[in-house]
């Protein structure tokens, strides 16, 4: 009989795993960060050869079960911290051959019903991945309808977004909302019926609510950035995303901090110019999960993968970058 903690191996897939291993390069060795354990997928293909350390981190305390046994069998060669992956810096002092982050919500999260992620759901709104603050719930029940607009338009890109704020609070003046279904209904009833559309209409708005409960945008900003500062010279950093505000991020982070970015002004030398950039020069280019994959683990379909390689140059904290997407961390700072 399966232990609850070795079925979580088997009920996650590593996205793109394929393409992980083969640009992370382990069969030359090295120390692997493993930002996102989760099932430890990728963890688990990583040690398979010989001379590779992996440190893996996760915020959910549901894969310490799964991380203890990778731990006995590799005793040497692996280490778990259950931290919040912006604090990577805090346990990892030593330089880095690559980091990896497979961003988003797993399978282990969205198939236990209890934790509010799916839709199928019928039990309370919580939505939290761990060492989270607040709750859907609290969210849900306490924003005013002003602020469950801007979350919701902004961080779900839901062009209801009024229209769904404005009935939730509707609602909660009658009876406080609680429960999953309680909120379905509600975002159903708020948006007109789409036929040319496959996608569940509480998308947007359940992503919404999940990047606040988590500050999941705060949380990639420090992240990809701390993991910058201890990766080594000609080091990896891989990071895959599932929506087009991960993905806007990313691109941004690694294109304006690579060399041979665009000068703000053509008489700045080439050399000065790149003397602060933190990766190498960055092919902008997106890998995708292959037709059989999708085809096997559907939720990967929409998945993109990026890769930047960390430069030579002494480590500049980018601070240009989160005065960037500053709107997005004052909206996850809003107070509950």
């Amino acid at each position: 009989m399966k232990t609850f903690s070795s079925s979580l191996e088997f009920s996650h897939f590593p996205v793109m795993l394929g393409e992980v291993i083969q640009l992370s390069s382990p069969s030359e060795g090295g120390h692997y960060i493993d930002c996102t354990f989760g099932g430890g997928g990728y963890s688990k293909a990583l040690l398979k050869f010989p001379k590779t350390k992996v440190t893996a981190l996760d915020r959910d305390v549901n894969v310490i079960g799964v991380a203890n046994k990778f731990e006995k069998k590799f005793q040497k060669r692996f280490e778990f911290y259950k931290i919040k992956f912006s604090q990577i810096n805090s346990v990892l002092k030593d330089q880095v051959d690559t980091v990896i982050f497979d961003l988003g919500l797993s399978s282990i999260q969205l198939n236990n019903l209890k934790r509010g992620f799916s839709f199928k759901s019928k039990d309370k709104l919580d939505m939290t991945m761990g060492l989270s603050d607040i709750s859907a719930q609290d969210a849900i029940n306490k924003l005013s309808e002003s602020q469950l607009k801007l979350i919701i338009k902004e961080l779900g890109e839901e062009k209801d977004a009024f229209k769904i704020a404005k009935n939730i609070v509707k609602a909660r003046s009658e009876k406080k909302i609680t429960r999953v279904d309680e909120l379905v209904s509600i975002i159903e009833k708020s948006k007109k019926k789409n036929y040319s559309t496959k996608i569940n209409p509480s998308t947007k708005t359940f992503q919404a609510l999940r990047i606040f409960v988590n500050k999941e945008i705060t949380e990639l900003m420090n992240g990809v950035v701390n993991a910058t500062k201890i990766l080594k010279p000609g080091g990896k950093i891989l990071i895959i995303s599932f929506h087009s505000i991960e993905d806007k991020i990313i691109k941004y982070f690694f294109s304006n901090f690579s060399k041979g970015k665009a000068k703000p002004s053509r008489y700045l030398p080439d050399e000065n110019y790149d003397k602060s950039a933190l990766f190498e020069k960055y092919i902008n280019k997106i890998i995708k999960p292959s037709k059989k994959e999708i085809e096997e683990n559907n939720p990967s379909r929409s998945a993109k993968l990026r890769i930047a390689t960390r430069s030579q140059n002494k480590f500049v904290h980018p601070s240009s970058f989160f005065q960037k997407f500053k709107r997005y961390l004052e909206i996850e700072g809003i107070n509950v």
